[in-house]
C-alpha cells in the first residue's frame, strides 16, 4: 500500500577540517559551488549557521566532522516553510 507523503526539501552539509589546518570547509550539493572555506576562530559556528541562513525555506541537516573524519555535532535546522 501506498502512502501519499508529500516530500519535503532536506537540504545535507559537511562541516569538515581542512588537510592544511587552516580553518573548515562548509561543503553541500546545495551551494552554488559545492564548498566554502571559512577560515577565522569561530569557522564551526560561521559555517553552521550559513547552512542554516541558506537553508531557510526548508529542513537541513549539519554534520560536524573532527580529524579523524567522526561526526562530532549534528544541527537540524526545521525551516520556515508554510505549506499554501
Amino acid at each position: 500500500m501506498a502512502h501519499n507523503i508529500p516530500l519535503i526539501p532536506l537540504d545535507a552539509y559537511e562541516v569538515r577540517p581542512r588537510r592544511d589546518h587552516r580553518g573548515v570547509n562548509l561543503i553541500s550539493d546545495a551551494l552554488p559551488f559545492g564548498r566554502l572555506w571559512y577560515g577565522e576562530p569561530n569557522a564551526v559556528s560561521n559555517a553552521v549557521d550559513y547552512a542554516k541562513f541558506r537553508s531557510r525555506s526548508h529542513r537541513a541537516v549539519i554534520h560536524v566532522y573532527d580529524d579523524a573524519g567522526n561526526v562530532i555535532d549534528t544541527h537540524e535546522h526545521a525551516g520556515d516553510f508554510k505549506e499554501p
